[in-house]
């Protein structure tokens, strides 16, 4: 089973939770509210650790931001950092498995150190996609490391996890194992339904409106409803409490390529912030329906607002340039970079996966 352990004179004036989930796999991890002075030192200590236990056998996946500190400690870092609390791309969740798969098979001394500042959620999706990864090839002698990752995940990351990084692993399970095929067809979003009326004005009153991005710049921005919306990949919903005051009723996270029927329906606890806010009914569901081109299509006239809604475009700049993830950044630029052929997509996902493996061919 995982072990946590701690470094000499750990007990007093450190903030970090160092586990080895396996023998060979280490889970490092830092709170984000812990001043960037503690985190150094902190992070000198761990480093000395790990010099002084594997010596430079071990390899460093950031799941953060880049940091220079951190690659000047530990020259064998590979940035793979994204937003906390986000989902990854498909393509970086395969890049970060095949990197661990490949430095652990290079020799039995070699050691993954998973390191993450903020939530564990990020150490969740890799270890668990890992798991998934390593499905198929796993021999017989690996089945107590498998354990040991399961029980990490179910003890100690599982609840942690946002609905859309449980998600994305999901699709990244039924795409390595067959159950999916990733869907290549060009879709067309034509709006969201929003079934239930979140009361954030305690009279059963909400003015929702919606940003849609696309990498880390906002491409469409709703006006203001008074009492339905257009979006795509990542979608962020807000209630405008005032002029200068915006509230995130729910954000949620997609991936085209798993829209099998033309339409995408998420309960309360698919999304984040709506899961834990309970101004959000406990029906309410959000419901995403899509066609294969942008013609008008049948049953739309069902979708009109009622006499009783009203429509406020006035406030929609203000409204977009607020959150836009302009200030955010890792090492590999734009942390939402999307390649909307899903295609292109699914040919980068496939190539990781292995000889004789149903979706390889």
């Amino acid at each position: 089973c995982f072990m946590s352990r701690s470094l000499p004179n750990m007990e007093e004036g450190y903030e970090l939770d160092l586990t080895y989930v396996t023998e060979r796999i280490i889970a490092v991890s830092f709170p984000q509210a812990c001043t960037e002075e503690t985190y150094l030192n902190n992070l000198k200590d761990v480093t000395r650790m790990l010099k002084s236990k594997h010596a430079d056998n071990y390899l460093v996946i950031n799941l953060s931001e880049k940091r220079d500190d951190l690659t000047k400690m530990n020259p064998k870092t590979l940035d793979t950092g994204w937003p906390d609390l986000h989902a990854p791309q498909l393509d970086k969740i395969c890049t970060i498995c095949k990197t661990m798969e490949s430095w652990l098979h290079t020799d039995p001394q070699h050691v993954v150190v998973i390191h993450c500042r903020g939530g564990k959620g990020r150490i969740g999706v890799v270890i668990s996609s890992f798991v998934y990864f390593t499905d198929i090839s796993a021999s017989a002698d690996q089945a107590l490391d498998r354990f040991a990752m399961r029980k990490f995940y179910d003890d100690k990351v599982s609840s942690l996890m946002t609905p859309s990084q449980k998600r994305y692993v999901w699709i990244l399970s039924s795409l390595l194992s067959g159950s999916m095929k990733m869907n290549t067809s060009p879709l067309f979003l034509h709006c969201m339904l929003l079934h239930g009326i979140p009361n954030f004005d305690n009279s059963g009153v909400c003015r929702p409106y919606v940003k849609v991005y696309q990498g880390v710049q906002v491409v469409y921005s709703s006006g203001v409803y008074s009492v339905f919306f257009l979006v795509f990949l990542q979608v962020k919903c807000y209630h405008k409490r005032s002029p200068s005051q915006q509230e995130v009723i729910f954000r949620l996270q997609f991936h085209t390529g798993a829209v099998q029927n033309y339409s995408l329906m998420f309960e309360k606890e698919d999304m984040e912030h709506a899961n834990k806010d309970p101004r959000f009914p406990d029906y309410g569901k959000v419901e995403l329906v899509f066609s294969e081109g942008p013609e008008r299509i049948q049953g739309a006239e069902h979708w009109q607002n009622g006499a009783d809604v009203s429509v406020d475009y006035s406030a929609t700049g203000s409204l977009t340039r607020w959150d836009s993830y302009q200030d955010l950044c890792n090492g590999e630029g734009n942390p939402f970079k999307h390649r909307w052929k899903n295609k292109q997509t699914n040919k980068h996902l496939y190539k990781h996966l292995k000889p004789g493996h149903p979706r390889s061919s």
